[in-house]
């Protein structure tokens, strides 16, 4: 019976799009610091924009990576051994933009300002790459033997489908937190970013629109959702040219949930396809915990996850208002003589 392993990769395939979406508007903020403003205090329109929820939003990622360790701890080994470099990366760049979010307004000369800006632009965009990079080599395959284990050395991860992946990833963050800009902010900068994703929504959706493609090949009864995916970033694009950002962010939200729906789709029953044989691919199969695992840990999460969802609906709705330049006090110097 793999009913249950089912229902579990359904969920972990869920939380990545849940990470994506969310986290994904952070990224695209901590990518656009240096480049989107040279004004200090509209830097910090940015970073106060992200301040209250991307903490919360990490957690979907955290959650991910716990999920496939416990529900599929086969692929889990597979994945995170074959990948153990550019996760080790996508870790670093991940704490370079937690210490930037925290550290940047510890000090006010303009070296430190500027190495903190753009410690959190790095990190953001090679989270975002190497993230990216991920989920697409385990929707395409890895060179694995017989025993799960990858073949052809530390970076025989490293091709094409991840340069793609890569790449689909810093676009669609891109994009999506320039979107996210048009919701929390005012005055210019508002209107920068609506003008900034208008120019580049279209050209950035293309490198996850051909990973979308490359998912469903030869599976033709998956065009009805990579069509609404397209769908979707075309109505995108016209809503924000016609000033109406919400129904844009949220259209290309459904952008990538559908398009992450065929690919996960796609791939199933397989949770890491083999490159050198099919039969050494890893399945909901073979590669998942007991039932009696699987099930425990989903009345667990039948219990915490409406709890988890609802807490962070309420710090959205909490910290729902724009924030604009006026908004953002002069910046506070601590006396020496408070500080020795």
């Amino acid at each position: 019976m793999e009913i249950l392993a089912t229902i579990w990769f359904v969920l972990i395939a869920v939380l990545w799009i849940g990470y994506l979406f969310l986290d994904g508007f952070d990224l695209g903020v901590g990518m656009l610091m240096p480049i989107f403003t040279k004004d200090e205090r509209g830097k910090r329109v940015l970073l106060n924009s992200i301040g209250p929820v991307w903490d919360g939003n990490e957690v979907w990622l955290i959650t991910a990576g716990g999920a496939m360790f416990a529900a599929f701890p086969h692929w889990y080994a597979s994945l995170f051994s074959a990948l153990y470099i550019p996760l080790t990366l996508c870790l670093l760049g991940l704490i370079f933009r937690a210490v930037a979010i925290e550290y940047r307004g510890k000090g006010h000369t303009q070296r430190w300002l500027t190495f903190w800006t753009w410690a959190m632009a790095i990190g953001s965009t090679v989270t975002a790459f190497l993230i990216g990079a991920l989920l697409v080599t385990t929707t395409t395959g890895l060179p694995l033997n017989e025993n799960g284990d990858l073949v052809g050395g530390a970076f025989a991860w490293f091709g094409w489908p991840a340069v793609l992946g890569g790449l689909a990833g810093v676009t669609f963050c891109f994009v999506h937190g320039l979107l996210f800009l048009t919701l929390k902010t005012e005055g210019e900068l508002r209107a920068k970013a609506r003008r900034w994703a208008t120019k580049s929504m279209l050209v950035c959706s293309v490198p996850m629109l051909i990973w979308f493609v490359l998912a469903i090949l030869n599976r033709t009864w998956l065009v009805v959702p990579v069509g609404i995916a397209v769908v979707a970033i075309i109505a995108a694009y016209v809503a924000i040219r016609a000033g109406a950002e919400k129904k844009a962010f949220f259209l290309h939200g459904l952008f990538l949930l559908a398009g992450m729906a065929a690919v996960f789709t796609g791939v199933y029953p397989n949770v890491l396809p083999s490159t050198l044989d099919p039969a050494f691919s890893l399945t909901v199969g073979t590669a998942s915990s007991s039932d009696y695992t699987l099930g425990v840990m989903l009345i667990v999460t039948a219990i915490f996850l409406p709890i988890v969802i609802g807490y962070q609906i309420y710090s959205y709705r909490h910290f729902l208002n724009r924030i604009a330049e006026s908004h953002i006090p002069d910046a506070h110097r601590v006396p020496a003589a408070i500080r020795s």
